[in-house]
């Protein structure tokens, strides 16, 4: 999905084409990771003074509703990013400190027992949370300065 494509998908479903939702499908874009609605108020607030919550999180709803967005829960927090834009089944890495995501293109579903069990699927979510290799090096390298830290 992409910033034209997400307008399109308004238009065609009847909701207004407006400036703020204009720029709130530019920030997922140009951001390319999951966001809190926290962030996109820090992000837009200088822009609109005005803006809430609650209008971010209608047009979040709106957004995730609509397939233009997809929603997950990290930390206890909402959090949305642009629905791929591929059409084959795949799951996400997803990094904990920056929010990136990777796909996965194995599905663990495929080896899974439960359809021997009886039990029809209609649906699975698969996200594998950690950090990114970049994540990954900073907490290490803040691991080993905070170890040469004398403690007073």
């Amino acid at each position: 999905m992409n910033v034209d494509q997400a307008m399109n998908k308004l238009k065609e479903e009847g909701y207004k084409h407006t400036d703020k939702r204009l720029d709130m499908l530019q920030l997922f874009s140009d951001e390319s990771r999951y966001l809190a609605a926290k962030d996109v108020l820090e992000a837009l607030h200088d822009k609109y003074n005005g803006l809430s919550f609650d209008t971010i999180y209608r047009n979040l709803s709106l957004f995730t509703e609509l397939g233009i967005l997809e929603a997950t829960e990290l930390d206890g927090e909402k959090k949305f990013r642009f629905s791929c834009s591929t059409d084959h089944h795949h799951h996400h890495l997803i990094c904990l400190d920056c929010g990136k995501t990777k796909h996965i293109h194995e599905c663990p579903m495929d080896h899974s027992p439960i359809y021997s069990e009886g039990f029809k699927v209609i649906g699975h979510k698969f996200e594998v949370y950690g950090y990114c290799e970049e994540c990954g090096k900073l907490k290490e390298d803040i691991e080993k300065a905070k170890k040469t830290i004398p403690e007073n």
